[in-house]
């Protein structure tokens, strides 16, 4: 794929003018992900529905332009070189609303976390409890399987659908997508540059109160565990098989540990943050220290969770 010369640019923009899509050329990534971190995107657009990210898609791919699909940026660690390419926002508004029916709940891939647990509470079903707090949306949850406090995304997805290269929408069911820690099918090479466009959950009733009660638990441990006060893409790390990845770094003497402004935090050792002008160098220099000294005085092998761009 390509990057985004002069010419190509002057395509994009008339496309996006006689399409309505709403584009910002040279916007900074910090922007747009929860690290807080990340240099300029040469073009960041932003389609409403799925006809228009239809079109947006088949224009890129007959441009033969690198593009990144990024919702609330929450696991997403962005160069800071930038963008060369284009990339593609699902934000909230993007493909309509939350709709509930029965036990079935649907929400669009830019939906936050936040807003679909709510839903749910607010309709007396229960499942996402886990979820609550997670600053992420359904798009990311759905392609890495998020999870928290003993729940997962596939412990109530039903289906997924998504935007596959041809511009064509497919459907998943929940057996299809390969499932299991951390991981999806839209992880693997088959679906590279496939766009997660919705999801399904198969809830259970539950009263409306006791689903809150437990929000506001799993709220409760998040604030009192979690170093929340400073920018961070979540969990650094995996967890390894038989371990875990925040007592491990822990044991090894690495909290507190800080390359420029990046540190592993003092509250919560799993956790990288940006504790103030954080480039994407930082803290990939402070987690290839971590790796070093875990697997040298330990054994053990860490994985990045976060999802490095490009």
């Amino acid at each position: 794929m390509a990057c985004l010369n002069v010419a190509q640019k002057e395509n994009l923009a008339a496309f996006c003018k006689a399409e309505q899509i709403h584009v910002l050329w040279d916007e900074e990534m910090k922007n747009h992900t929860s690290f807080k971190i990340g240099g300029p995107a040469k073009a960041v657009c932003v389609p409403k529905d799925r006809e228009q990210l239809k079109k947006l898609v088949c224009f890129i791919r007959q441009q033969q332009l690198n593009v990144w699909y990024v919702g609330n940026g929450s696991n997403l660690l962005v160069s800071d070189e930038g963008l060369d390419g284009v990339v593609i926002l699902l934000d909230a508004p993007f493909d309509g609303e939350i709709v509930v029916q029965n036990s079935i709940l649907e929400a669009p891939a830019g939906k936050k976390l936040s807003a679909v647990c709510t839903a749910a509470c607010t309709a007396s079903l229960t499942g996402l409890e886990f979820a609550w707090g997670i600053p992420g949306s359904i798009g990311g949850a759905v392609y890495m399987n998020a999870g928290a406090y003993g729940g997962e995304m596939k412990d109530h997805l039903l289906w997924v659908e998504y935007l596959n290269r041809d511009g064509e929408v497919v459907r998943l069911e929940k057996e299809q997508l390969g499932l299991s820690y951390r991981h999806s099918c839209f992880m693997e090479k088959e679906y590279e540059g496939v766009c997660i466009l919705r999801a399904a959950f198969l809830l259970e009733a539950k009263e409306k109160a006791a689903i809150q009660s437990e929000m506001d638990r799993v709220m409760a441990q998040r604030k009192e565990k979690q170093p929340l006060e400073y920018p961070s893409a979540g969990s650094t790390f995996k967890r390894p098989q038989g371990a875990f990845a925040a007592k491990l770094i822990d044991d090894c003497g690495l909290r507190g540990l800080t390359v420029g402004g990046a540190q592993v935090s003092t509250k919560h050792a799993g956790f990288v943050v940006n504790i103030g002008g954080a480039t994407c160098q930082d803290v990939l220099d402070l987690t290839e220290k971590i790796k070093a000294c875990v697997k040298e005085k330990t054994g053990y092998e860490l994985e990045l969770e976060v999802k490095v761009l490009p």
